[in-house]
């Protein structure tokens, strides 16, 4: 087994370690992950992505470890761009309820096609 591959494997996002945010200041955390890569539901090939993660903390941080094993779980699975990246924003959303958050997965051109999908929680669209 390769380093590191057993815990991405067994990394359970329930028990993502987050710290206390002790900071009275409001600021913005960003975190770049340049080595995203799930897999097609379709094909099954690989697909790339730099993932881009910012967030104003309320009362919690992600520790860098643990979102760095979180996301490199999803190499493991089957799941398109729009679900991984809605997941991804989701997951850190509940976990950390930050004042606000956006997530970008800004994947590699397959096929002639780019897509950047983009999730923020300052969108609001009238139903």
């Amino acid at each position: 087994m390769r380093y590191g591959e057993k815990e991405i494997k067994e990394f359970n996002v329930d028990n993502m370690e987050i710290w206390p945010n002790d900071a009275k200041n409001d600021y913005i955390i960003k975190i770049t992950l340049p080595e995203f890569m799930c897999c097609c539901p379709r094909s099954g090939y690989p697909d790339f992505a730099t993932i881009y993660l910012e967030y104003i903390p309320d009362q919690f941080v992600v520790e860098l470890k643990a979102i760095k094993l979180y996301i490199n779980t999803f190499m493991h699975r089957n799941v398109s761009h729009e679900a991984s990246i809605n997941e991804i924003y989701n997951t850190l959303k509940d976990k950390l309820k930050p004042k606000w958050i956006k997530v970008v997965g800004d994947f590699n051109p397959r096929g002639n096609v780019h897509t950047v999908i983009e999730c923020r929680s300052d969108i609001v669209v009238p139903k």
